[in-house]
């Protein structure tokens, strides 16, 4: 009774020399009833009124018993064990519950199996946001194993989470590999690394690690990581960056779901019955997929909240409340808001939390200038490295950047631009409006549907307003807000600000009134805002500023030339974002020190000029990182003067600008658009901007070599210069119908991450081989 306890209870194993004890014991069993029941039968067969007939037949029936009964004491004296059964062998790998693969993920199921049968690839990272789907795609490589032949010795599974504990996943292992008891349980995880790894040396295995929220020591934790039988580790995490600090040698994005599949998936659990309940719902429910932005996990949670709901007006009801403030939609705070707040709390600080909920500002679906973005937060306070560094605060903003970018809560647009998923701008606007009431009180209202600003008495506790891109006409009264910081009112039909407006907004520091074309005027009061950093007003008629102004502000994006002489009355201006269509006006900021030094962004608009254009006189913008230069009809070449010297500047830190130092060159020059400018023929200048690293050029109808063989020989006699874009990361060249070369010899690319040729129909050969672009993986 023990022994079938054992097994059935504890999935063991009778031991060998019990089941042949149990064996022996069987047969003696037997032989003692048939001597017992045969011995009956003789009895009742010679026994007579109370006298047995034969005394020789009781005497054998008594040996025969005392035979069997001397057997069964010796085999019970043999039935002692200190242990009966042995634990079961586990299977490779255990099946584990899963809804089933969503059909987009079998790409990923595929890439990663093909991994796996390469012996090159020991450690593969799964990266995405969160409810994106990667704990489903791990499963499924989990139970793939379970119906998959394959000569692995064991599969382990082991959750980590957010608090890393070392001990807790030693014990998952110990107990899939046959360690675990209570012994080895209270053992020291030192000890439990040597027996791990004995045991694992000796294995061919698979670990899957799950929700990595930071690197993991696999060597501490008792992991082989110089195995001999090619053993492989997959784990997922929220964060880019922990695949590199796990040193995967591939890393797969788990991405969003394509609208198709992500009709397919919420179809599937809103169920057929409700979709066809209403000729309506179906066009409806599409609405309310959409607002899921193609994120499994809120698809999931939204789909099966709808299940029942069969009345258009019950999907009406629910668009308007995941428009306007998805936290209330059911399921919606618990189930997806929470999880994802952990990718949130996660970040490395406060300063970068704040970015990170700046950009919920911004409406659903928009892409976001990252320049832009910088620049506020240095209005905001946010980024305080520019006192001892000129570009500090600009490179600790692009760190803050990649940061989000690396922990997938915000995507990359292009060089220039990035997007917050809807469900993550929600997320961070639920958390800005209420999750944290000491911190923030958000106030967005985006997108079109405004006519008029809140009303006054909703201002009071605002800290971040953003009203942009509505058809707000008037701003009247004066509202109190002590605490607002922010104010977006960018892309509005703004006509008139009354006066008294400002009046009580002295926190104010950021100020965004851009793409008001009927503007003209800011209430007198704007001087008092004793605060403000930021002041866009570009793409206004807005040509005055008051001279209170003038010891305030940091930064400032405008587009009236008129008012390029007065902006040099700024004391303390420190970044500069200009469009400009005259060459005359060009010339008048180039001969202001000031607004040179502190120009980061210029954009040159129809310029009517002569047929070339000396592009030398750039180079004295020693910020200038950004240069957008758009439908210019008569120039054909930019010259460099070398007559110029080049201005000394300091470069100990960056080799590739050492030997054209001296020469006229654009060493803070980042990115180039370069647009619509028909007569254009080449872009050679590109050779004298060493760090550009995002180019693009569009729709020069005579453009006919970006850098030619003849511009490097002419460069190369002038002085020794680096080959071009060893930098570069982002290449775009579209509708260029006379493009014939890139350039003439084949370039290493150390960084290029896109390559983009569209429209350029006489350009044969890119400027590629087997050593270029070795670093990363090129899409083109």
């Amino acid at each position: 009774m023990y022994v079938a306890v054992a097994e059935e209870q504890s999935m063991m194993q009778r031991l060998d020399k019990v089941k042949g004890w149990l064996s022996d014991f069987q047969t003696i069993e037997t032989e003692l009833i048939e001597v017992i029941e045969n011995g009956i039968k003789e009895i009742e067969k010679n026994f007579c009124c109370g006298c047995p007939k034969n005394c020789c037949s009781r005497y054998e029936l008594g040996k025969k018993v005392a035979k069997k009964l001397k057997d069964v004491a010796n085999l019970k004296s043999k039935g002692v064990f200190e242990e009966v059964a042995q634990r079961l062998p586990s299977p490779p790998a255990t099946v584990r519950p899963s809804e089933g693969i969503i059909m987009g993920m079998k790409n990923n199921l595929c890439e990663i199996w093909g991994h796996l049968e390469k012996e090159d690839v020991g450690i593969i990272g799964l990266y995405g946001l969160g409810g994106v789907g990667k704990t489903t795609l791990l499963t499924e490589v989990n139970n793939k194993f379970v119906n998959t032949t394959h000569d692995f010795d064991v599969v382990i599974w082991v959750t980590v989470s957010s608090n890393l504990d070392l001990d807790q996943v030693q014990d998952d292992i110990g107990k899939k590999i046959g360690l675990y008891d209570e012994i080895w349980k209270n053992k020291r995880p030192e000890g439990k690394k040597e027996d791990i790894c004995g045991v694992l040396s000796k294995k061919k295995f698979v670990l899957l690690l799950d929700d990595m929220w930071e690197r993991l020591d696999l060597l501490e934790v008792g992991i082989p990581l110089q195995n001999k039988q090619n053993s492989k580790i997959v784990f997922t995490t929220r964060s880019k960056k922990v695949c590199g600090q796990m040193d995967a040698h591939k890393t797969i994005e788990v991405e969003c779901l394509p609208w198709g599949e992500a009709w397919d998936l919420f179809q599937k659990k809103v169920g057929e019955t409700t979709l066809k309940s209403d000729p309506n719902i179906p066009e409806l429910a599409k609405l309310v997929a959409k607002e899921c932005d193609g994120l499994p996990l809120a698809l999931g949670i939204v789909g099966r909240a709808m299940a029942y709901k069969q009345t258009p007006q019950a999907w009406k009801h629910a668009i308007k409340v995941l428009k306007n403030y998805a936290v209330r939609f059911p399921g919606m705070e618990k189930k997806v808001f929470r999880p994802l707040h952990l990718s949130y709390d996660s970040l490395p600080s406060d300063t970068v939390r704040s970015c990170f909920l700046y950009c919920s500002l911004y409406p659903e679906d928009s892409s976001i200038p990252v320049a832009d973005l910088i620049n506020k937060w240095i209005g905001e306070g946010f980024l305080n490295e520019w006192n001892d560094n000129e570009d500090g605060a600009e490179n600790q903003g692009y760190d803050i950047i990649d940061t989000l970018l690396q922990a997938c809560l915000l995507e990359k647009v292009s060089s220039d631009l990035v997007k917050m998923h809807d469900v993550i701008r929600e997320m961070a606007l639920w958390i800005g409006r209420e999750y944290e009431k000491q911190t923030d009180k958000f106030l967005v209202r985006v997108g079109g549907r405004e006519t008029e600003a809140p009303e006054i008495s909703k201002w009071k506790e605002v800290k971040r307003m953003s009203l942009m891109v509505n058809k707000i006409e008037r701003l009247i009264g004066t509202p109190t807000c002590p605490q607002l910081t922010t104010l977006f009112l960018n892309e509005n039909s703004l006509k008139m600000i009354s006066s008294g407006f400002f009046q009580s907004m002295h926190a104010l520091k950021v100020l965004d009134l851009s793409m008001n074309k009927f503007l003209c005027a800011l209430p007198s009061e704007i001087g008092e805002l004793t605060s403000l950093q930021y002041l866009n007003i570009s793409h206004t008629w807005i040509s005055w500023l008051p001279v209170q102004l003038q010891n305030l502000i940091n930064g400032v994006v405008i587009d009236n030339e008129a008012m390029v002489e007065k902006l040099d009355a700024l004391k303390f201006l420190y970044y500069l974002t200009m469009t400009m269509t005259s060459a005359s006006v060009f010339q008048r900021l180039i001969k202001c020190d000031k607004l040179q030094s502190c120009t980061r962004c210029l954009h040159l608009l129809r310029f009517s000029c002569c047929i070339t254009f000396n592009i030398s006189s750039l180079q004295y913008m020693k910020c200038l990182n950004s240069l957008f230069v758009l439908c210019w009809d008569d120039c054909e070449d930019w010259e460099i003067d070398w007559s110029v010297e080049g201005k000394e500047i300091e470069t100990r830190n960056n080799p590739l600008d050492f030997h054209i130092r001296n020469r006229p060159c654009f060493h803070s020059l980042r990115r180039v658009f370069i647009d619509n400018c028909k007569r254009l023929k080449n872009a050679k200048w590109i050779l004298f901007a060493p760090n550009i690293e995002s180019l693009s050029i569009s729709s020069c109808e005579n453009m006919e070599e970006v850098i030619s063989a003849g511009a490097w020989m002419e460069a190369t006699e002038k002085g020794k210069i680096p080959k071009p874009f060893a930098k570069l990361n982002h290449l775009m060249l579209g509708r260029l119908p006379k493009l014939k070369s890139i350039y003439h010899n084949p370039l290493p690319f150390p960084c290029l991450v896109v390559l983009d040729v569209r429209e350029c129909p006489e350009l044969k050969k890119l400027p590629l081989n087997s050593d270029s672009a070795k670093e990363h993986r090129t899409a083109m």
